[in-house]
């Protein structure tokens, strides 16, 4: 959703590179780059007004013209205002002191109230808790059945008494939900309620009832990422009739120009507290400002990275993992088995592309990343689960009628087989050096960056011996030198100035004796 607005903050930041101090013109030519890229992002223009002031009165002051580096004071500056409009600090869930904890889902219709309601159970499931779906949209068509379908999906609870379609009483639901929350032992009741295509009077009023009847501990206000700037007119008509305490983002996986998402915080003095950034239940997670921040200037965001890592990989099985790389033969213990096993866990981490993009500088490959077949892995898997269990702990064993034979179970061309097998090689050998200390191979002298202690004594090898002159009259000259020292040395004594005698006739001198 922000591509076109980190390429654009990526080439202005080119722009400054190498520069030693920043002229008023380079700030000026900067803040109109920043101040065109945001306004294309379809960013409000009180909110880039505002940002663009606190860019350049903070570039005019000590921090950037006292700086070593200013083009890197600037993009931290910019980095920093981006952060202060999207919200400043992470907002966290409040919860009740007395169960059960009451979330108000309210919001326009189509903007994802009830996926979003399974989505939000899920991760609180995983949490700890155990959370409660109230259908509480009686109007538009099945929309208790797919909420019940969504809970269904999510493993969690759903309280759907009445059909919808027109038919029952939202604010009865939603005042009985709250009994039978307490009697099933829910700590937390979701209450999904309906929406309109624009803002009238009914929905007003409907969702100002339901929030008198369960007395909601957080109200969030759910918005397509996507609408434009339609967002943050339909955000700031709800907090004035309603009341909102947190926005939630959805759709922030689309290609649509993201700048209304950026706005709101800034317009409405309300955070967001969430994202649904694919349309997977999984796809959903807490709205950090710096992480967004940091991904919007390309710096990619490695926090939320290692925390998916941690979430998916168990400790024990990266301890046996790491073990088998580091035994004594080489890595060899590593089989296509282990390979398909960690294939299969980053598989569960999510999109491969998604995950590469949270790494910085990503950006500037971002064709290439989006152009990943994710069902390469699915036919990589394929070959190995063709193989037979000794093939898998063996590879070594797999020739030209095996190939064939895999090839053909797995649907693939023989050739995949074959490349598989040697990358697999190549990646066992790369990682087994890096787990024993050697870090990665091709950058030499650097400690943990490969190159390790083998690469240094080959140097020192190569390194033994005096060279020879290659002139012939200079090396005569330097040969019979060599040999007039060698003969003085065996007539003035050994090494240590002590007679050249032989072993079995050797004796200590008479000072060293009668120490013995």
């Amino acid at each position: 959703m922000f591509d076109t607005l980190s390429d654009r903050l990526s080439a202005t930041f080119k722009n400054l590179r190498g520069k030693g101090r920043l002229s008023e013109a380079d700030i000026d030519a900067t803040a109109r780059e920043i101040r065109i890229a945001l306004l294309e992002a379809d960013v409000a223009l009180p909110v880039v007004r505002a940002f663009i002031a606190n860019v350049k009165e903070r570039a005019r002051g000590v921090e950037v013209s006292q700086a070593l580096n200013p083009a890197q004071q600037v993009v931290k500056i910019v980095n920093e205002e981006l952060v202060a409009i999207l919200g400043g600090e992470t907002r966290r869930l409040r919860f009740a002191k007395t169960a059960p904890t009451v979330i108000m889902l309210a919001g326009l219709q189509g903007a994802g109230k009830t996926t979003l309601a399974g989505k939000l159970g899920l991760w609180l499931k995983g949490q700890g808790h155990s959370p409660l779906l109230v259908a509480c949209d009686l109007q538009r068509p099945n929309a208790v059945n797919q909420l019940s379908v969504v809970a269904e999906r999510a493993g969690v609870a759903v309280y759907a008494p009445e059909p919808g379609n027109g038919v029952g009483d939202p604010v009865q639901v939603a005042k009985d939900s709250i009994e039978f929350a307490k009697a099933k032992v829910h700590d937390i009741v979701i209450v999904d309620t309906a929406g309109r295509l624009g803002i009238d009077q009914e929905l007003m009023r409907q969702a100002a009832d339901i929030r008198d009847a369960v007395s909601p501990d957080e109200i969030l206000f759910v918005v397509d990422a996507m609408i434009g700037q339609d967002a943050v007119n339909t955000a700031e008509a709800f907090r004035d009739g309603v009341g909102f305490d947190g926005v939630v983002l959805s759709k922030l996986d689309g290609d649509a120009r993201g700048g209304a998402a950026l706005s709101i915080a800034h317009v409405t003095g309300k955070q967001v507290m969430f994202a649904s950034n694919g349309e997977k239940l999984e796809d959903f997670d807490a709205f950090h400002p710096d992480r967004m921040a940091s991904r919007i200037l390309d710096m990619g965001d490695l926090l939320t990275l290692i925390e998916q890592a941690e979430k998916t990989f168990s400790q024990e099985e990266a301890a046996k993992m790491a073990s088998k790389l580091q035994s004594s033969r080489g890595g060899k213990d590593f089989t296509l088995d282990d390979f398909l096993a960690q294939m299969e866990q980053v598989r569960k981490m999510g999109s491969i592309s998604k995950l590469l993009g949270m790494l910085p500088g990503m950006g500037q490959i971002k064709d290439q990343i989006n152009n990943i077949d994710e069902r390469d892995i699915d036919r990589t898997a394929a070959i190995i689960k063709s193989m037979t269990p000794k093939e898998r702990a063996e590879p070594t064993l797999i020739n030209g009628s095996r190939r064939a034979r895999i090839a053909k179970g797995s649907g693939v061309e023989v050739s995949a087989v074959k490349s598989l097998v040697e990358r697999f090689f190549e990646a066992r050998k790369m990682m087994s050096k890096m787990a024993q200390g050697g870090g990665m191979p091709g950058m030499p002298g650097m400690p943990g960056m490969g190159g390790g202690p083998g690469r240094q004594k080959k140097q020192v090898k190569q390194a033994k011996g005096k060279r020879k002159s290659g002139n012939p009259m200079k090396r005569k000259a330097e040969e019979a030198a060599a040999a007039e020292r060698r003969e003085q040395a065996a007539q003035s004594g050994g090494a240590f100035g002590l007679p050249a005698q032989d072993d079995k006739n050797f004796e200590l001198p008479d000072e060293f004796k009668k120490f013995m």
